[in-house]
């Protein structure tokens, strides 16, 4: 049985429901179903405890990151082989994510340590200075494709910055949030700094989002639920970040290393089954070298293995039957494209009844239809060609969506041109990141999201400035 972890301990739920995994239909267990009144038991146990962690010295802090950091490290494989099973993702794609959240932690172990306020020269009868001082509680309800990395990222710079934290996994994977929250506090971190509440997102994370004692919000999941949990944060009045979904374009133009970007073309929309909000789900391509960038794409995705995520073949399934059932009518409704390859569950005896769904390409879609336009959420790369920057950035930027982008292109003028022009949170010139490293300050534009999450700018979303003047 998993359950909510709150204040150091785990908290049992009246209901439970079962966790199931995408590679075999079958439960590998049941969850704590918390709600409403496991949601105020955590925010006022996180409540209690801020005063002071908050009056912690940035070093201390510091210490206690570095110290989760370790402990994350030293339990890689088996966090790992849980994350495997819950999301279905192959293990070596699950333990590098491990990896990644230690590095969150001691990120922003070190981080804190020089995230200071500054000194304002007004006159000289005044001395004015600011302070970053933390928010309070902050809740955080998180998406299932990242489960680890998205909790480090939420989770490292918020109580390095004094706040405390309720943080709410989601429904299909929670088994790692919870182990996280009881590994911190077997080495130090006190308990009710980090809570963790488990249930259904409309019951668990609606009583978050709207909980009075919440001071502010992060969010990581689709535009619908985000614009309603942006709507609880507005009723209160407290800030909100929300990182949300993407139709990422990648514009390849003649003069490319078309080699080479057809490699990152090929793993920016596999990696993970294409779950990933920054996934490059569009590929642009000058009409010069379409055929040519196509054939390699092509090749490469000819060679991908699916298979469990334990059996770490390139590609696992989906997170569920519904998502693989949504992706399967998404493609077989586009009435424009030419289905290069995949286009449908692969028929494979040996996959069993496990949620997967073959490597798609489709090319030559309609721009302004479903396929081209909603966020997919699978393995599926659609294909457009254009004939000049013009076309090619009135394509980039033709979807509600502005996470990331990609250019390839050997004219450095063009790329910082369209770099400025392309909206898009992150640019890659010749390379592509999903989202990039710990450093990176990570958000969208238009129905991707508001706020910054990774790097410095992250501790600014968890923090408030205090001006403080002094007459002398």
């Amino acid at each position: 049985m998993t359950e909510s972890f709150i204040d150091g301990a785990s908290v049992p739920s009246a209901q439970q429901y079962d966790n199931i995994d995408p590679a075999t239909g079958r439960s590998i267990g049941k969850v704590a179903r918390g709600g409403a009144d496991e949601i105020d038991r955590a925010v006022t146990a996180a409540r209690r405890v801020f005063g002071a962690w908050r009056k912690t010295a940035p070093a201390q802090r510091s210490d206690a990151l570095g110290a989760i950091a370790d402990v994350i490290d030293g339990h890689r494989e088996r966090l790992a082989l849980l994350e495997c099973e819950d999301t279905g993702k192959p293990l070596s794609q699950a333990r590098t994510d491990i990896a990644v959240a230690a590095r969150y932690f001691r990120f922003y172990a070190h981080a804190i340590d020089s995230y200071y306020g500054q000194t304002i020269p007004l006159t000289e009868n005044l001395h004015v200075y600011t302070r970053r001082e933390p928010l309070g509680v902050t809740g955080h309800i998180i998406a299932w494709n990242y489960p680890m990395q998205l909790l480090a990222r939420a989770v490292a710079p918020a109580i390095a910055a004094g706040n405390t934290v309720v943080l709410k996994p989601a429904d299909e994977t929670p088994r790692t949030a919870v182990e996280f929250a009881r590994l911190a506090v077997e080495v130090g971190l006190p308990a009710g700094i980090v809570n963790v509440v488990t249930g259904i997102g409309t019951e668990a994370g609606g009583a978050l989002a709207a909980h009075p004692g919440v001071d502010a919000i992060g969010f990581v999941g689709s535009t619908r639920v985000g614009s309603e949990i942006a709507h609880a944060a507005a009723d209160r009045v407290v800030p909100v970040v929300l990182e949300l979904g993407g139709k990422s374009p990648q514009i390849v133009f003649a003069d490319a290393d078309l080699p080479r970007a057809a490699g990152f073309i090929t793993r920016a929309i596999l990696q993970n089954a294409g779950q990933t909000c920054s996934a490059g789900s569009r590929l642009l391509v000058e009409t010069a070298v379409h055929d040519e960038l196509l054939e390699l794409v092509l090749d490469r995705f000819r060679q991908i293995s699916i298979g469990p995520g334990i059996a770490d073949r390139d590609l696992g399934p989906l997170i569920s039957r519904r998502q693989q059932q949504r992706v399967t009518d998404l493609v077989s409704g586009d009435a424009t494209g030419e289905i290069l390859c995949g286009g449908a569950p692969p028929q494979d005896q040996e996959l069993g009844d496990g949620a997967y769904f073959a490597p798609t390409v489709i090319d030559g879609v309609d721009p302004a239809s479903p396929i081209a336009q909603q966020e997919i959420f699978g393995p599926v790369l659609t294909v457009n060609s254009f004939h000049d920057e013009q076309e090619a950035l009135a394509l980039a930027n033709g979807t509600e969506y502005g996470l990331l982008a990609a250019l390839w292109t050997r004219d450095l003028s063009r790329a910082h041109r369209l770099a400025a022009d392309v909206v898009a949170g992150q640019v890659y010139v010749n390379t592509y990141g999903a989202g990039g490293g710990v450093e990176l300050p990570f958000g969208g534009f238009k129905k991707s999201g508001y706020g910054r999450e990774k790097g410095y700018e992250a501790l600014d979303a968890v923090t408030a400035t205090k001006t403080v003047v002094v007459a002398l």
